[in-house]
């Protein structure tokens, strides 16, 4: 069997490797607030379920469970931005481009939950402006994703 989940590189669960991005959302989601577009109840009582473990977590997991030999297990990085490709050189950085970049990647994922919870009339203005505050995030800080990816196979 293999995995591919984001991950992060240190213990701390609360770490910008894996919380940051969504700290972000909350930004465009509290003017929406201050605009009276969204009760403050409703952003108060937003869940996301999201963990995301560290390499010796999955490891620990894996071994205590039993079931599984771990065969490999890779730790990469990559930019939040999935365009900017460091190996490629990049004639002008345009810090929306990136922004938006990621807040579709972001809208992909959570926009079901988000509608579900706020209702559909927020979802494209609360994605702009998360672009917005991604942007310039990304201008003072370059941020990554830690994915880990695990090899196993079943113990007979």
């Amino acid at each position: 069997m293999v995995l591919n989940f984001i991950g992060r590189s240190i213990h701390d669960p609360s770490s910008k490797d894996c919380c940051y991005i969504w700290e972000l959302l909350t930004k465009p989601l509290l003017e929406l607030v201050n605009e009276g577009l969204v009760e403050a109840t409703k952003v108060d009582s937003l869940n996301v379920p999201i963990y995301t473990p560290c390499e010796e977590e999955v490891r620990e997991i894996v071994e205590n469970e039993g079931s599984f030999n771990l065969d490999k297990m890779e730790i990469v990085e990559v930019n939040w931005d999935p365009s900017d490709d460091p190996n490629k050189e990049r004639v002008v950085f345009n810090k929306y481009e990136s922004g938006k970049n990621v807040s579709n990647g972001v809208r992909a994922v959570s926009e079901p939950m988000l509608a579900t919870h706020f209702g559909e009339s927020i979802i494209d203005i609360l994605f702009t402006r998360y672009a917005h505050h991604v942007a310039h995030h990304l201008v003072v800080e370059k941020t990554k994703f830690i994915n880990i990816a695990v090899s196993m196979t079943k113990i007979n």
